[in-house]
Parts: structure tokens; C-alpha cells; sequence
């Protein structure tokens, strides 16, 4: 999107200062197949045999963010697809090298508590990787899409001392449990 604040005036690109929404993201950046190819060079003579397989990634992947939860695709002969809920995660994590700081770019890795010791998924290319870690915060700990207050009515939302009497009583029954729990075990011996 580009902006003029006056006539004659230099124009400004403000998609690279506004935050993109991540609903919108459906591919990785440009950026992310010359950081393949610079990563790809350092390889010396196995270039190629790195280079070739990666292009075919950057050129298949695809990313969508919905209601529901969080999907990604990518391979020609050998298709692979993830589709994580929302509910799944368990902690998100942004990576910057060196060389992705240098290009703008970070990888957002999402984790599940699948007991893997390397993340679900791990999304590539993204320029804005801070608004994408909280905006999946946010869907995973329950918020709505449209981030617009619960259409619960009011009487049917616990206020804040109804809660504490609430948890205050489950702890008064649990204290019960246990004390009976006690005297039958000692009744027993």
C-alpha cells in the first residue's frame, strides 16, 4: 500500500511498517527463496543437490490461518499437509539467524504436545513473525477471530466474587474428600 501525504511528495511504502494480519498470509515471502539460495551457495559443490529441493518447497508452500486452526502444505511428488487446532498448541517459538535477521525474514515454529523434540510445524518466511506468535497466543488460549467481546449476556457471566465464592466452596468439598479419605484409611488399619 502506498501512501502520499501531499502532492509531489515521496511516496512511502506502509506495508512495510504495518503489522500484516495474519489471516491473510497464504505463502511465504519472496525473501525466503534468496535466503534458500544464499544458504544453498554456502554449500559449495552441493548446490545443486540442495538448491533443487528447496525451490520445489518455496514454490509448494502454502499457509492458512482460520477458525478452526492452523494449516500448511507443501511437496510435488511427495505431498505433505499439517493441520494443527488451535487448542494443539502448546508454545510457539520465532527464529532469526544471522542471515534471516540480515533479510528481514523468521521462522515461527509451532510445538504440540505430540512429545516430538522438534516443533509440529515450523513456518518460514514470515516478515512480521511477532504479530503471528500473538496472534496464535491469542487463538490459543480461546480468543474469537474478530476479537469482538462475548456475546454472552451479562447475567450469565460469572463477576469476580462469584468466582472466588465458587472456587472457595470446590476447596471446602476437596478439604471434605480428603479429610474422609483419611478416617477410612485409618479405620482401616
Amino acid at each position: 500500500m502506498l501512501q502520499r501525504s501531499e502532492p509531489g511528495a515521496e511516496e512511502v511504502n506502509m506495508s512495510e511498517h504495518t503489522p500484516r494480519d495474519p489471516r491473510t498470509i497464504e505463502r511465504p515471502d519472496p525473501v525466503l527463496m534468496k535466503y534458500y539460495l544464499i544458504g544453498s551457495l554456502l554449500t559449495g559443490p552441493a548446490f545443486p543437490f540442495v538448491i533443487i529441493p528447496l525451490y520445489f518447497r518455496y514454490k509448494t508452500l502454502r499457509y492458512r490461518f482460520d477458525d478452526e486452526g492452523v494449516w500448511m502444505a507443501w511437496g510435488l511428488i511427495f505431498r505433505r499437509e499439517i493441520n494443527l487446532s488451535y487448542r494443539r498448541i502448546q508454545d510457539i517459538h520465532v527464529t532469526r539467524g544471522i542471515l534471516q535477521r540480515w533479510m528481514g525474514i523468521a521462522t515461527v515454529s509451532i510445538q504440540t504436545a505430540a512429545g516430538s523434540a522438534t516443533p509440529e510445524m515450523s513456518i518460514e518466511g514470515i516478515l512480521d513473525p511477532d504479530t503471528l506468535r500473538d496472534f496464535l497466543y491469542a487463538r490459543m488460549r480461546g480468543a474469537r477471530l474478530d476479537d469482538a467481546p462475548s456475546a454472552a449476556p451479562e447475567g450469565d457471566t460469572p463477576s469476580g466474587d462469584e468466582t472466588l465464592q465458587l472456587l472457595e466452596q470446590i476447596r471446602d468439598r476437596v478439604a471434605g474428600l480428603a479429610d474422609r479419605v483419611r478416617a477410612l484409611e485409618e479405620a482401616r488399619r
